[in-house]
């Protein structure tokens, strides 16, 4: 430590025992000394470019103030030299971690002017802090909640994330330069933003994988393949969002695994469902920090994040949203869904093969969702009217999917599909035409009963995937 440096120390020390300290009995001391020490120790290693002179004296004081209130709000003071040891985890904590940081906070919002309410201080920083030639920055209007923080911070990441692959040998790349950046000295919000990318990786790299070998004739490389695939999507939902575990349900839907699926959608429902889940940009702050507060973020954006998913517009992942994908390619290379709107598709189409009253249900509730969110959960409105039409379509109620397919043509076009959209009302009213039928009432009724049409799905706009081999259904039943 050089004598500026030391001298921050020694005016930190001065203030833990004249202000923070103050009155308190030694047992009840939750900062000592070494704590103090400690955030120099840091603030020097982790800001190697101030100048560290007489000149910048408060300024170097006031950068490790900060750097001690933001460890007292996560509840977190690494050791400088076992960092994995926190220094916080036996007294600050609770009630006395909340009211030690509205101590400090409070000294925060009056700035370095704090000192000056200290008669100690007073008396030698009076004349340096109204010498108008001294800058200190220590002008912040407000420290940021970090609930806030990590909403924009998650976002910015999501927003980075968009690694367009047209093919397996690009995947190849990507993953070979993932592992290149792994060994690579990264910040801390970099390699965050590299394990999200490797998670779009995986999942990109699994469905090309499976649309690959789904028509072959091989069912050796079809097991092998799959195996591949399923140990992907899982290893990409420990890098990524919550809401990640979608692309497992998608791909077991795919696979025609109903009940795997929708196992997979019960316990993403119930993840989905917690309070401190961000949700675009809603955050429950409270919840949140106490749910997550002062983990890695890492471990925050598995555990709390559910944005939209991308899904690549040149990579099949149900047949049911093709049209769609394809509408979208000329204007976009991706498709964003809301997950709380594909979560309900999902357990819609598969339940129809397992369960049709859940079926019923997962559509009822997906219609309610579409009709009645306040922009809370329905990031995209475009494809979520879109995809509710498409489950109505599937159950029979024509009625109500062209209300929905015209609802989905009046929102914003974020997802570039109107294409699709007119093409599948023109399919429906060519069909209404060919079978002599007419659409009774105002579209917009929903209340209205309509007797079910004969037989299977009336207007099929794609093909189901090619099924697993009967006779590896238990090999695939125990993965």
């Amino acid at each position: 430590m050089n004598h500026t440096q030391f001298l921050t120390y020694g005016l930190l020390k001065l203030l833990l025992k004249e202000t923070i300290n103050k009155g308190l009995k030694d047992e009840d001391q939750l900062l000592s000394s070494y704590h103090i020490k400690t955030v120099v120790f840091w603030a020097i290693q982790k800001n190697k470019q101030h100048d560290w002179c007489p000149q910048h004296f408060l300024a170097g004081f006031w950068m490790c103030f900060k750097l001690l209130l933001e460890w007292v709000y996560d509840g977190t003071c690494p050791n400088f030299f076992i960092p994995q040891n926190n220094l916080f985890l036996t007294n600050i904590h609770s009630a006395a971690q909340t009211n030690l940081f509205k101590q400090l906070y409070g000294m925060y919002e009056e700035g370095i002017e704090c000192l000056l309410q200290r008669h100690s201080f007073r008396t030698y920083l009076t004349g340096n802090l109204l010498n108008p030639r001294l800058r200190v920055c220590s002008d912040e209007n407000y420290l940021i909640l970090k609930a806030e923080f990590d909403v924009k911070l998650f976002h910015e990441i999501h927003r980075n994330d968009a690694i367009h692959l047209s093919g397996l040998h690009h995947c190849y790349d990507a993953l070979n330069t993932v592992a290149q950046l792994i060994q690579s000295s990264l910040t801390k919000y970099q390699m965050i933003v590299l394990q999200k990318c490797t998670s779009s990786i995986l999942q990109s790299t699994a469905f090309m994988l499976q649309n690959l070998y789904s028509n072959t004739d091989s069912n050796k490389q079809v097991y092998y393949a799959d195996k591949i695939c399923c140990s992907m999507l899982k290893l990409a939902t420990k890098f990524g969002f919550v809401s990640d575990t979608l692309f497992i349900a998608m791909y077991y839907y795919k696979t025609s695994r109903f009940s795997k699926a929708l196992s997979v959608i019960k316990k993403t429902k119930v993840k989905l469902a917690q309070r401190y889940v961000i949700k675009d940009l809603n955050v429950d702050k409270e919840n949140y920090t106490k749910a997550v507060g002062g983990q890695p973020s890492s471990k925050k954006m598995k555990k709390t994040v559910a944005l939209h998913i991308r899904l690549e517009c040149g990579i099949c992942y149900i047949n049911e949203i093709v049209p769609e994908q394809q509408s979208s390619k000329p204007s976009s290379s991706s498709l964003y869904v809301s997950p709380f709107t594909l979560l309900h598709m999902l357990e819609f189409l598969s339940s129809r093969h397992v369960d049709t009253m859940r079926a019923q249900t997962a559509l009822d509730e997906l219609q309610v969702l579409v009709h009645h969110d306040q922009g809370q959960l329905v990031f995209y409105s475009d494809i979520s009217w879109e995809i509710l039409g498409i489950c109505q379509q599937i159950a029979g109620n024509l009625q109500a999917a062209l209300y929905s397919y015209q609802q989905s043509l009046r929102q914003d076009p974020h997802n570039g599909i109107r294409t699709a959209t007119r093409q599948r009302i023109q399919d429906m009213r060519s069909y209404f035409l060919t079978t002599k039928r007419h659409v009774l009432g105002d579209p917009g009724d929903l209340s209205a009963n309509h007797r079910e049409p004969p037989g299977p799905v009336l207007i099929p706009t794609v093909t189901h995937t090619r099924k697993i081999p009967a006779k590896m259904a238990n090999k695939f039943n125990s993965n």
